[in-house]
C-alpha cells in the first residue's frame, strides 16, 4: 500500500455507456490483484452503490452528498461502507441527495472544486486505488472528480460515439488541468459493449479509432465485448471471475485494462 492512492475518474457526459459497470469490474480486478480499493459514487443515480456495497443501504444513509455539502460536517471517512469483497470500500450515493448538492455547488464560493480532493487526502493513505464513477454530465460533480483524479478514463460505446462529445470532455479536462489539477492525464478510452461481428459495430469502432488518434488518446484493446454476462454479474453483485470460463476470460480483459491504466505506478 502506498502513501497516496492512484485516483481514476471514469467519465463520459453521455449516460448509458456502462461507466458504473466498468467501475465495478475494474474494482474487482483491483481487489483480486491484492489492492485495497475505494469506489466513490459521484453519479446521482447511485447505481454503483447499489451493486458494490456489502449491505443494502437506507435511502437516508449518509453518503458523498453529505461530504460535498457545506450544510454538514461529515467527512469521507464518516460515510464509507464495506464493499462486496475484502479489500473493497464504497463511498455511497443514496436517494436524490447528490443531485441537490450538485445544484448547491453551482452557487458555492471559492474552493468548491476541491472538496472531494481534500476529503480523499484525509483517507487516501488507506487505499492503493480509488475509482470515481462520474455523473453523466460535465458539471460541478465531474469537475470535483477531475480535480481529485490522477487519471481520466473515458468509457464509451462505439455505436454511441460522438467526436464532438470527445472534444467537449477533453476541453473540460484541459480547463481542470490548467486551473486546479496540473497532474491530471487521460489514461485512455475503454470501448464498452462492443459488437465485433456487426457491420455497424466495426464501422463505429473504426470511427472511434480515428477520433482517438486525432486527439492523441490511447484506445485500450481489446474492446469490452457485448456479453449479457457482464451486465448480469454486475446487477447481481457477483464477480465475473467466478462465472466459469467465459466469466474468467472477460474478467481478464478488465485486469489487463487496469494494469494498462495504472501504468506500473503501483
Amino acid at each position: 500500500m502506498s502513501d497516496a492512492p492512484l485516483v481514476m475518474a471514469l467519465c463520459n457526459q453521455k449516460g448509458g455507456v456502462g461507466k458504473s459497470t466498468t467501475a465495478y469490474h475494474l474494482a474487482r480486478a483491483g481487489v483480486v490483484a491484492g489492492m485495497s480499493v475505494l469506489v466513490v459514487d459521484m453519479d446521482p443515480q447511485g447505481n454503483l452503490t447499489n451493486v458494490a456495497s456489502k449491505e443494502l443501504l437506507a435511502e437516508t444513509a449518509p453518503g458523498v452528498a453529505d461530504v460535498l455539502s457545506a450544510r454538514t460536517r461529515l467527512g469521507l471517512g464518516d460515510v464509507i461502507v464495506p464493499g462486496l469483497w475484502e479489500g473493497l470500500d464504497v463511498a455511497p450515493t443514496m436517494g436524490e441527495s447528490l443531485a441537490l448538492v450538485r445544484d448547491e455547488l453551482v452557487i458555492a464560493g471559492a474552493g468548491r472544486e476541491r472538496r472531494l480532493t481534500d476529503e480523499l487526502g484525509r483517507v487516501g493513505a488507506g487505499y492503493d486505488l480509488v475509482l470515481i464513477d462520474c455523473a453523466p454530465s460535465l458539471d460541478q460533480l465531474t469537475i470535483n472528480a477531475l480535480t481529485a483524479a490522477d487519471v481520466v478514463v473515458v468509457v464509451t460505446q462505439a455505436r454511441l460515439w460522438s467526436a464532438n462529445g470527445l472534444v467537449r470532455l477533453l476541453d473540460t479536462v484541459h480547463l481542470v488541468r490548467e486551473a486546479y489539477n496540473p497532474r491530471l492525464r487521460v489514461g485512455g478510452v475503454i470501448v464498452n459493449a462492443h459488437e465485433t461481428l456487426t457491420r455497424s459495430g466495426r464501422h463505429w469502432h473504426d470511427e472511434l479509432i480515428a477520433a482517438s488518434q486525432s486527439a492523441d488518446l490511447a484506445l485500450l484493446a481489446p474492446p469490452i465485448p457485448k456479453r449479457t454476462l457482464i451486465a448480469d454479474a454486475c446487477e447481481a453483485s457477483q464477480a465475473l471471475d467466478e462465472q466459469g470460463n467465459l466469466g474468467a476470460e472477460l474478467a481478464g480483459i478488465y485486469t489487463d485494462h487496469l494494469a494498462t491504466l495504472m501504468g506500473g505506478e503501483h
